[in-house]
C-alpha cells in the first residue's frame, strides 16, 4: 500500500509542476545543447559545447548560440573555423551566459541535463576551462522533463530511446532531428548547420511534448494501471481526477465504481 501511495503522491506533485509550467509559460525557458562526444576521450578533456538553443514556452521565440554563427560574425571561413575553436566557443558561451544572467529568475525546462557528463554543470565547466565565470542557475529553477513524464505516466510509458519513440508515437516531425551520437558526429564532420538545426528542433520538440502532456493529448504506451498503480488509493485518485465518474453516480454507484476500478488495477 505504501509504495502505491508514494506513486500516487509523486504523480500528483508532477501534475502540479506541469500545471505550474503552463501557468507561467512566459517565464519558462526550454533549453537543449549539443556537444562533442563524451566517450572515447583518452586525454580526459571535457567535450566542447557546439551549439545551444533556448525557447520561450509561451512566446515560442527561439534564440540560439553556436560556434559556426560566431565564426561567421568574426569573418572566419568554414575551413579556418577549426583553428579557432577555443576562441569561438568562449565567445559563444559569453553570449549564452549573458542570456542566463538576464533570465536567471525563469524556470529552465530541459531533458536529462543533470550532470558533469551532460548538463548545466558540463556547460559551466567548459566555460571555466575557457577562463569564463558562469552564471549560476538555482536548482529550484531547473525542471527535467524526462523524469516528470515518468512520474506522470509510469516508467514504462514509452520504450527506449524514449525521446525518439515518443516523437514517433505522437507523429511529431523528425525533420532535422538527430540523436546525441549523430550530433557529435555532425560536429566531427564539420556539418555545423545540420548540427545547429537539430539543436533548434529539439527545443521545439520538447515544447510540443510538454504542451500535449499538459492538455492530456500526449500519446504513450501506459495503461491506467501503469499510471495510477494497483491499489484502491490509486483508484480514488483516478476518480478525483475524473469528476464525471463521481458526478454521474450516487454513493452506492461511487463505491461500486471504486471497487470495480480497484479490482481492475489489482489484476
Amino acid at each position: 500500500m505504501g509504495e502505491a501511495w508514494n506513486k500516487v503522491q509523486k504523480r500528483k506533485k508532477a501534475k502540479i509542476k506541469l500545471a505550474e509550467l503552463m501557468s507561467k509559460a512566459d517565464q519558462v525557458v526550454i533549453i537543449h545543447y549539443s556537444c562533442e562526444s563524451f566517450y572515447d576521450r583518452p586525454d580526459g578533456s571535457s567535450p566542447r559545447i557546439t551549439s545551444i538553443a533556448v525557447r520561450n514556452l509561451e512566446a515560442r521565440q527561439t534564440k540560439s548560440f553556436s560556434i559556426h554563427q560566431v565564426a561567421e560574425r568574426k569573418g572566419y571561413s568554414a575551413s579556418a573555423l577549426e583553428q579557432h575553436y577555443n576562441q569561438l566557443e568562449k565567445l559563444m558561451l559569453d553570449e549564452f551566459y549573458d542570456y542566463v544572467n538576464r533570465h536567471s529568475s525563469h524556470i529552465w525546462l530541459h531533458w536529462n541535463m543533470r550532470d558533469i557528463n551532460y548538463g548545466f554543470p558540463a556547460i559551466a565547466h567548459r566555460y571555466r576551462v575557457l577562463q569564463g565565470e558562469p552564471e549560476e542557475i538555482s536548482e529550484s529553477k531547473l525542471v527535467d522533463l524526462s523524469p516528470l513524464l515518468i512520474a506522470i505516466y509510469g516508467s514504462g510509458y514509452i520504450q527506449h530511446p524514449r525521446l525518439k519513440n515518443l516523437v514517433d508515437r505522437n507523429h511529431i516531425t523528425h525533420r532535422d532531428l538527430l540523436d546525441g551520437k549523430s550530433e557529435a558526429e555532425a560536429f566531427v564532420n564539420k556539418q555545423y548547420v545540420k548540427l545547429h538545426q537539430s539543436t533548434l528542433r529539439k527545443v521545439d520538440t520538447f515544447a510540443n511534448i510538454v504542451e500535449r502532456a499538459a492538455d492530456g493529448s500526449l500519446k504513450t504506451n501506459s495503461t491506467w494501471k501503469d499510471i495510477y498503480g494497483s491499489y484502491p488509493a490509486a483508484a480514488i485518485e483516478l476518480i478525483k481526477e475524473n469528476p464525471i465518474i463521481s458526478a454521474s453516480v450516487g454513493f452506492i454507484g461511487f463505491v461500486s465504481a471504486l471497487i470495480g476500478i480497484a479490482t481492475v488495477f489489482i489484476k
